[in-house]
């Protein structure tokens, strides 16, 4: 097992959970746990990989899943695998997300034909009511989050998310969704949040969380301080990993953030307005 296959093994299984992802009997050969539904698959790593690309045997497992619905899991995986896998890059961290998105948005698509028909278009933009259901947790659809490449030093593990957001109570509510519906997330060594928001009459409100990890949440703001970013929130979730990094811990959480700023396109390109001289 090459190093880049045994880190990627490592934040599988530090992100989704222990036996997400493991060595089966045949050579060079895993098994992976979907953490969308109860389907387990067989993938193989080439030697090369990530240099080349893995392949998806079939099912190991389709626990309560139909026989039908388990393959059809295994075409959407080989389809996504196919879209996103680039030569000499990993990708099973994207896969599984992508899949995941894939799995839930067809689940809430049949609830939605089934129980929500109208209901869908008044929450199209992913609109977060203010109204708080019974137990005080807010009603809110799944926010859209761009989640960032997963960094793995010294078995720590990074990874950022980042959402638009128009006011720091929907900020908040985006957070305590994060935190309900992921227990992997909830179960994190720190989630370090920070949020710069415009609102009406040229109130601006930004504001920023360690969750322990001390500096680190007016780390990520001054980062977005730096970037002008407006109307954006991140969260950067750290696994520990049990070595002290020190302060290249900082260097990290600020990258992961950055990369989620930057694939969710909250990050304007700077446009020269320098007029050339002339000779």
């Amino acid at each position: 097992m090459n190093e880049e296959l045994q880190n990627e093994i490592e934040a599988i299984n530090s992100i989704y959970g222990d036996g997400t992802l493991v060595r089966a009997t045949e050579p060079a050969t895993y098994v992976l746990r979907l953490p969308e539904g109860d389907s387990s698959l067989r993938i193989q790593f080439p030697f090369e990989y990530p240099s080349a690309p893995p392949t998806i045997l079939g099912t190991q497992s389709s626990g309560e899943t139909r026989k039908g619905e388990a393959a059809h899991v295994v075409q959407i995986f080989r389809d996504v695998l196919g879209k996103l896998y680039q030569p000499g890059e990993v990708c099973l961290f994207d896969v599984i997300e992508e899949v995941n998105n894939s799995l839930s948005n067809e689940t809430t698509d049949r609830i939605d034909d089934e129980d929500l028909e109208g209901h869908n278009k008044a929450f199209a933009e992913t609109i977060v009511p203010q109204d708080q259901s019974a137990g005080g947790k807010t009603n809110v659809f799944e926010p859209p989050w761009t989640i960032s490449d997963v960094v793995v030093e010294l078995k720590s593990v990074f990874i950022a998310r980042s959402a638009p957001v128009t006011s720091p109570s929907q900020a908040k509510q985006y957070l305590h969704h994060l935190l309900d519906s992921d227990k992997k997330v909830r179960s994190a060594t720190h989630n370090i949040t920070a949020w710069r928001i415009k609102g009406e009459n040229g109130a601006t409100y930004q504001d920023c969380d360690d969750d322990g990890e001390t500096a680190a949440g007016g780390r990520v703001l001054h980062l977005m301080q730096l970037m002008d970013l407006w109307d954006v929130m991140v969260v950067v979730t750290r696994w520990y990993g049990g070595h002290q990094l020190g302060p290249k811990r900082f260097s990290i959480i600020n990258t992961v953030a950055r990369d989620a700023f930057v694939k969710g396109g909250f990050v304007k390109e700077e446009v020269s307005t320098k007029k050339k001289g002339k000779h």
